[in-house]
């Protein structure tokens, strides 16, 4: 849940951050892929390290 969560946030941001800066439409759609990524890999380690301390 956090993974998917942590993508859609990360387009959200990736995309107002490079419409904010001026960004064609290919910019903010390599925005939205790099932010979507990250925030989905933070995700990912969060549930990692919540399933692990709740064992």
């Amino acid at each position: 849940m956090l993974v998917i969560g942590g993508a859609l946030i990360g387009a959200m941001l990736g995309a107002l951050s490079a419409r904010r800066q001026g960004g064609k439409a290919a910019d903010i759609a390599q925005y939205a892929a790099g932010y979507a990524i990250a925030l989905a890999l933070l995700g990912m380690i969060a549930t990692i390290v919540i399933e692990r301390s709740l064992i």
